[in-house]
């Protein structure tokens, strides 16, 4: 008996999620196909019943990693600036800083996407956009710089705070950047803010 397109699609989501979640621990290429299926409580055999490649199944993940982050935004009670604050202080943390499974994949996947292929980079971009719109929509036009240079520089800050943090050894270090970068990145959305 075949099984039912609920099935396919939740077991689908399950190869989904256990890649993200590795990807994330380990990089795109030291995870092996046996291993995302072992994580997902499946057989290998299974996997190209949902996909052709592996890169496939990387530009699915970081495009699903996209639209829940998207859907989250949009779904939040806070909005404009309350909103982009908000998103600041929880992505330049020392929580996010140690839940790698969880990370974002700007942080946590930037150099192998750099080596992938045009699916893989469009999704990663797709994640980026939607994190600099949020900015952008909450950020003031003053000085000389616009919205949209404000938004691109915030998201800069964000990502790229949690990747030197996350590469160092010292870890009062890696805090120290990530406190001061949110402090950063706060006055880019609220320049006004002490």
């Amino acid at each position: 008996m075949p099984l039912s397109p609920e099935h396919k699609r939740k077991t689908r989501a399950r190869i989904v999620e256990a890649a993200r979640r590795l990807f994330n621990r380990r990089g795109f290429n030291p995870v092996p196909i046996d291993d995302i299926m072992a994580e997902a409580g499946l057989t290998r055999g299974g996997f190209y019943n949902h996909f052709t490649a592996k890169e496939d199944l990387y530009a699915e993940a970081l495009s699903t990693f996209a639209d829940c982050a998207k859907k989250r935004i949009e779904d939040n009670p806070q909005h404009g600036a309350e909103l982009a604050q908000s998103v600041i202080r929880r992505y330049i943390s020392h929580q996010h800083l140690e839940k790698i499974e969880d990370q974002c994949p700007l942080i946590a996947l930037s150099s192998d996407v750099a080596r992938a292929g045009s699916p893989v980079r469009n999704a990663y971009e797709g994640i980026l956009r939607n994190l600099v719109g949020m900015f952008q929509d909450a950020a003031p036009e003053e000085d000389s710089l616009t919205a949209r240079e404000r938004g691109l520089a915030t998201a800069a800050l964000c990502v790229g705070s949690m990747v030197l943090a996350r590469t160092i050894e010292d870890r009062s270090l890696a805090e120290e950047i990530c406190d001061a970068a949110r402090k950063l990145a706060e006055g880019t959305i609220n320049p006004t803010k002490p």
